[in-house]
């Protein structure tokens, strides 16, 4: 049985033989093979014959000695003698053979008896796990598939299927799956154990513990009983109602309304971020730790004396807010042992009474700026509000229309003061009148006064009760209109002489006027251009005397939709050859005046203007085409000298005569020369397709000006020239394309050098300006004259006036081209004594992207 104690091996030789073989044959359950024990038997019986053979050679040499007992053959002797001595050491070898085999016996009896134990405590194990009462699933490191053991009661609802027991939202609450499965990832993931208490959908508690070894993950599912059931199903509704606190927290929390909850004694135990971003503070849990407090303390004092008689406390106070005073709508509920409280920004609110208090004084303002007379009555017919027009138009005394006359006692006045004229009926007609209490619509009437004036009277029902009466004096209205039909017939003979053709239609698409001049440029006759004809017929007409007709547009902008009722310019020729320039103009009243002008002359003379214009583009494009063409055709030539010049002027080549080297020399100087011109062409003509593309980042100043100075020294120190740079007031960096601009200083100083008197300075200046860097190179050579300065940015227009090489002509256009795609500026300052300098400014950060570069 597991758990004795094993048989002791590995007895004494002395104690036996029989021992040790007997404790070896039940080590291995059943004795030696026959061969081994042959082989044992072997040695004992060599064992067994060493004593008397050693006793026997001991007598014969004894007898030797003696000569007492018979003689004995010496060899025989010693041949004795070795045999036992052989005999003997193989008795010691199989002695410790013995004792070896039964050491091994006994652990192996010892291993065998610990393997059980193991296996008993396996069993114990597996029988606790499969207890009804549980479930485990043990996750392997070797294997990502689970391993169910156990079974939880039926009335749990788990299910037996491993991928089913698995998806936890089909048998557990969602609340419950949710945490379960968030806690099994942690557990996985970061080995982080847990202990929860989850609710199945047949609302059965459990108790899931989760734990990580460093094989296997485990987590165990416990069927509770039924007092830790009660004790579970209270636990889980303290977290939902702790879910619930976190949730409706949550929803404080993201409320824009400073809310706050405060202890018994009056100190802040929780504010939410609205709060703390009122008060200013770094979060909520700062505003609590400092105590930082949302109302003053009188409004504070006033909620707390308050709480006395009544646990609700609302009212509208203000506080400063970011250094503005505002209004909350505060509410305020006392609890035993706490209060909290809620506050709402009513500043628009209070924002939009105050705003509308000011409107109706506005409005009262207003209409008493009114040149109408205006009258407010109410619904019991009492005057409430008149303008100072009214009051000028009756002229009533201010007490008396202050004193809120009903509308019948103001009419009765006024015709007792003879100031309205008086009516056959008057009661009658008065009644008419204030009959417009009780209607729904506007009344409208006309009074003409005593004293000549016309009042157009508009009675306007309010909606809550009352009136409105407008009273409209529209004497010079009459009288204006009068001056308007004299206007009208003026305007009209003046059309009427205009060189310049005019139609006006109204909204509904027909002609309300036209003059002489738009029947006579459309070739028309005066009967089929009469008023009131519709524009369809007009165009009809029209139509089959131009070209391209753009009457459809015409009738389109005069009777289309909102979005086709737009102004018109543009010009049409007619089949007679007749060129008109129209315009149509929408007028304010809805009306469209159409004019047509007479430009046959014009557009001649422009049309020969754009053909030669043309044929100027096209010369000028085929020209640019040409040095495209052939600066690509002469750059693989030009490499290929250089290269075969170079070569020539290697020692490895070949020894050339002094003559030779000057030869190869000048091939060499003048290839390169050429190669830069032809760069130079290829670079302006990739400026004029617009597809240059700046690399702009940070350069330094100096790095960039010493590179340009390194690139034109040798030409400098063939005419003594010496070079001063000023970079003193310059930045040390600014943002630009560096092998630009250090290409456009290389232009400067060679066209300088070019220029410069022998022995003489040239100057290269940087400084820093308020939006930008500006370069300056100036040289003491012969200046520019105005007619050259005028030209000096044109391309293959070199000038020679002082300069020791006649160039291309395009070292100014590559400037002017590369420091524009910079968004920067390039002037020359220069005069007949005082040499030339040459300026390019450079804004901080150019605007980026491709723009096009003067020409």
């Amino acid at each position: 049985m597991p758990g004795d104690n094993p048989p002791r091996a590995g007895k004494a030789v002395s104690g036996g033989h029989e021992d040790s073989i007997t404790t070896g044959s039940a080590a291995r359950g059943g004795g030696f093979t026959s061969r081994a024990g042959a082989r044992l038997g072997t040695l004992l019986a060599s064992a067994a014959l060493a004593g008397p053979l050693l006793d026997l050679a001991a007598r014969a040499e004894t007898g030797i000695a003696q000569k007492a007992a018979p003689a004995v053959n010496t060899v025989e002797v010693m041949q004795l003698a070795m045999f036992a001595g052989v005999m003997g050491a193989a008795l010691v070898s199989a002695i410790f053979l013995i004792r070896e085999r039964a050491r091994t016996a006994a652990q192996n009896v010892q291993l065998r008896a610990r393997i059980a134990d193991v296996n008993a405590a396996l069993q114990r194990s597996e029988a606790l796990l499969n207890l009804r009462d549980q479930r485990v699933v043990v996750w392997s490191s070797e294997s990502k598939k689970p391993e169910l053991i156990g079974s939880l009661p039926l009335e749990s609802g788990a299910p037996d299927e491993r991928s089913a027991f698995l998806a936890f939202g089909r048998w557990l609450m969602p609340r419950s799956a949710a945490a379960l499965e968030n806690a099994i990832a942690a557990l996985r993931d970061q080995a982080k154990a847990f202990d929860l208490v989850i609710e199945t959908q047949a609302g059965m508690p459990l108790e899931v513990h989760g734990r990580k070894s460093a094989a296997h993950v485990l987590v165990r599912f416990i069927s509770l009983s039924e007092t830790l059931r009660s004790q579970a199903r209270l636990k889980i509704e303290n977290q939902r109602l702790s879910a619930d606190y976190d949730t409706m927290l949550g929803l404080l929390d993201a409320l824009k309304m400073p809310t706050w909850l405060r202890a018994a004694d009056g100190r802040l135990k929780w504010v939410n971020r609205a709060y703390a971003e009122a008060v200013e503070a770094e979060s909520a849990e700062a505003a609590v730790r400092e105590a930082k407090e949302f109302l003053g303390g009188q409004a504070r004092e006033q909620i707390a004396a308050q709480h006395k008689s009544r646990p609700v406390f609302e009212q509208t106070l203000s506080t400063v807010i970011e250094g503005d005073r505002r209004m909350f709508s505060v509410t305020d509920f006392a609890g035993a042992d706490s209060s909290a409280g809620l506050a709402c920004d009513v500043s628009a609110i209070e924002t939009i009474r105050a705003e509308y208090e000011r409107t109706v004084r506005s409005h009262a303002d207003t209409l008493d700026q009114l040149n109408t007379a205006v009258a407010i009555f109410d619904t019991d017919e009492n005057l409430r509000f008149f303008n100072q027009a009214f009051q000028k138009l009756w002229g009533l005394d201010s007490s008396f229309l202050h004193s809120a006359p009903s509308n019948a006692l103001l009419l009765d006045r006024l015709r007792s003061e003879g100031k309205i004229a008086e009516q056959p009926e008057w009661r009658r007609w008065k009644e008419n009148l204030l009959g417009a209490y009780r209607a729904v619509e506007s009344q409208e009437h006309w009074w003409h006064l005593p004293d000549g004036k016309t009042i157009r009277v508009v009675a306007n029902p309010q909606p809550k009760g009352g009136v409105t009466w407008v009273f409209e004096n529209l004497t010079e209205k009459m009288d204006l209109e009068s001056r308007y039909q004299t206007a009208v017939r003026v305007q009209g003979e003046t059309l009427d002489n205009l060189a310049e053709g005019v139609a006006v239609f109204g909204p509904d698409g027909r002609l309300r006027l036209s003059n002489p001049a738009f029947i006579a440029l459309w070739g028309l006759t005066p009967d089929a251009i009469k008023p009131n004809v519709h524009v369809s017929a007009i165009r009809d007409l029209c139509n089959r005397r131009a070209t391209d007709s753009p009457w459809s547009g015409f009738v389109a902008a005069i009777t289309g939709f909102d979005d086709e009722r737009r102004d018109r310019h543009g010009q049409t020729e007619l089949v007679n050859g007749t060129v008109l320039s129209y315009a149509v103009i929408h007028l304010p009243n809805g009306q469209v005046m159409m004019t047509f002008v007479d430009v046959t002359d014009t557009v001649n003379v422009e049309r020969a203007l754009k053909d030669r214009n043309e044929a100027l583009e096209k010369s000028d494009q085929l020209k640019n085409e040409f040095v495209q063409h052939v600066s690509y055709e002469l750059r693989s030539p030009l490499t290929n000298i250089i290269g075969f010049t170079e070569l020539l002027s290697l020692p490895t080549t070949g020894p050339l005569t002094p003559k030779q080297r000057e030869y190869v020399e000048h091939v060499g100087s003048s290839s390169s020369v050429l190669l830069t011109i032809v760069n130079d062409i290829l670079d302006l003509a990739t400026v004029d397709a617009g597809i240059m593309q700046l690399d702009i980042s940070e350069m330094s100043v100096d790095r960039t000006i010493a590179a340009a100075a390194e690139l034109v020294a040798d030409r400098l120190e063939e005419h003594s020239i010496k070079l001063r740079i000023d970079a003193a007031a310059a930045p040390k960096s600014f943002h630009g394309d560096e092998i630009r601009v250090r290409q456009i200083l290389y232009n400067l100083l060679s066209n300088a050098a070019n220029y410069a008197p022998e022995a003489s300075t040239i100057t290269l200046i940087c400084r820093q300006l308020a939006k930008g860097v500006e370069f300056s190179v100036h040289d003491d050579g012969p200046g520019m004259p105005p007619d050259v300065l005028e030209s000096v940015f044109r391309r293959f227009e070199p000038r020679a006036n002082g300069g020791r090489r006649r160039g291309a002509g395009l070292g100014l256009s590559i400037v002017k081209s590369f420091v524009e795609l910079h968004g920067g500026t390039v002037r020359i300052e220069t005069g007949t004594d005082k040499g030339t300098t040459v300026i390019c400014t450079f804004p901080d950060t150019p605007s980026g992207g491709i723009r096009e570069a003067a020409e």
